[in-house]
């Protein structure tokens, strides 16, 4: 693990690739469509506005200070609406803790790294992976906040006539995610940084 951790970049670097995908009409990773293209467009605005409002709750900070050195390893792509919408607070929660080192990896460019973290067999991103300085896994998150990941798992439980079209699920995902304000996201690491 700690190799892998040597090939991710920074959030900084990775929000680069993004921009530059969007600036050549592309999306990140292997697969190119239009419609991801399209979605890399929509989620580089997200994340800008995530990087400018996202204010880490106090209790989460003090758990942050706590942490012992670590590396979080995130599995992502530039069109992933979940990657966008919680990518920007996790670099914030690693900014704000010395002993986090932040690795972003390519889902694409990373799929035996990706395979051994599968969501209910799919290959869902963001996927954080935690790891101390000896290698050794501490926790994983992902890929979206619990009453997120319901929803969707809700809907694919439905008779495929029953389930909601992706275009209005991705609607209903996204503004409960704007209705959260991260958070949920927030609740959750400091449930997984208590020692």
């Amino acid at each position: 693990m700690l190799e892998k951790a040597d090939l991710g970049v920074s959030y900084a670097a990775y929000r680069d690739a993004v921009r530059q995908a969007v600036d050549a009409g592309r999306t990140t990773g292997d697969h190119q469509t239009p419609e991801l293209a399209e979605y890399t467009v929509l989620n580089q605005a997200r994340m800008d506005r995530l990087d400018k409002t996202v204010r880490l709750d106090p209790d989460l900070r003090e758990a942050l200070e706590q942490v012992a050195a670590q590396s979080w390893l995130v599995l992502s792509e530039g069109w992933c609406g979940d990657a966008a919408q919680n990518l920007p607070v996790i670099a914030a929660m690693a900014d704000s803790a010395p002993a986090i080192r932040l690795c972003v990896l390519g889902r694409d460019a990373h799929p035996d790294l990706m395979d051994r973290y599968l969501t209910k067999g799919s290959r869902s991103i963001p996927k954080l992976v935690a790891i101390n300085e000896a290698g050794t896994e501490l926790f994983t998150w992902g890929p979206r906040p619990g009453p997120a990941q319901r929803m969707i798992l809700e809907n694919k439980a439905l008779p495929l006539e029953e389930q909601l079209p992706y275009p209005e699920l991705a609607r209903k995902l996204h503004t409960w995610y704007a209705q959260d304000r991260t958070a949920t996201l927030q609740a959750e690491f400091i449930a997984l940084l208590k020692p």
